[in-house]
């Protein structure tokens, strides 16, 4: 597979630029470029391996950026950053034996919930508000949890992450947004270790679409910062929405829209 044809190449950086674009401001990203690759004929466990190798130049192009700007302190967060490796890492070496029907099944409805608390939670901005969590325990629990859920199965993870730093940690929605960024890098570091090592990465092909996670990454960052909350928020809860959609039209899941109408048709 590494023998890829050039329009296939050219799509999918086009594609990725998107997808680095969106997730740096809101997340979802892979609901975007995992259907693409897998489309345009890529075998499914090397697209969830190409995806880890391509989305981390997303995330690290998106931390960089946003540290520059002061909304992240890299050298403070590393530690929390490390345990989301920790997570993904395990998350990853458990995929096999994690039931992620149960997953698939459950997450529309959880990035439902976490679209509705950000569409009608009142007084949500780039103003940090109450601490309900210190960092400590954040950085030891939150963190290497969600990174972990993004070994197993990835879909969501950076929402999760939002809204835990929103919640949980009190910070402003382009803080949190920052800070997501950084965590991500993490945890799909170290799912893709894992599946480096299995040999399911295509190598010029994640390179390749890496490339184009970094430009719209770049682009996707500085229009966060320039908007802030005004343009985050919505963003955020349309990502979740979407990828909420993208689930339950997938036809493996026990409640994808076809298999609500087979139940009620039988029913």
């Amino acid at each position: 597979m590494q023998d890829i044809a050039l329009h296939v190449f050219l799509v999918l950086i086009l594609v990725a630029v998107f997808a680095g674009f969106i997730d740096s401001i809101a997340g979802g990203g892979g609901l975007i470029t995992i259907p693409a690759m897998l489309i345009m004929g890529i075998p499914p466990l090397d697209a969830l391996g190409t995806n880890k190798l391509q989305s981390q130049f997303g995330s690290a192009s998106a931390t960089i950026a946003y540290a520059r700007r002061g909304h992240v302190n890299l050298r403070k967060q590393l530690p929390m950053a490390f345990m989301a490796m920790l997570g993904g890492m395990l998350g990853a070496l458990a995929a096999a034996f994690v039931p992620s029907d149960i997953l698939r099944a459950i997450m529309p409805f959880l990035l439902i919930a976490i679209a509705t608390y950000f569409a009608f939670k009142p007084q949500l901005s780039d103003i940090d508000s109450h601490q309900r969590m210190t960092p400590f325990i954040f950085g030891a629990v939150v963190a290497p949890l969600i990174g972990f859920y993004d070994g197993v199965f990835g879909p969501g993870a950076g929402s999760f992450y939002m809204l835990a730093f929103v919640a949980l940690a009190g910070f402003g929605m382009l803080k949190a947004t920052a800070h997501t960024k950084l965590l991500n890098l993490g945890s799909n570091f170290g799912g893709f270790v894992v599946f480096a090592l299995g040999g399911a990465v295509l190598w010029k092909l994640g390179l390749a679409m890496g490339f184009g996670q970094f430009v719209g990454a770049q682009i996707g960052s500085r229009f966060a910062m320039k908007n802030g909350a005004k343009i985050i928020r919505p963003l955020l809860v349309i990502s979740c929405v979407a990828m909420a959609a993208r689930l339950m039209m997938d036809s493996s899941s026990p409640y994808s829209i076809s298999a609500l109408l087979n139940a009620l048709i039988s029913g």
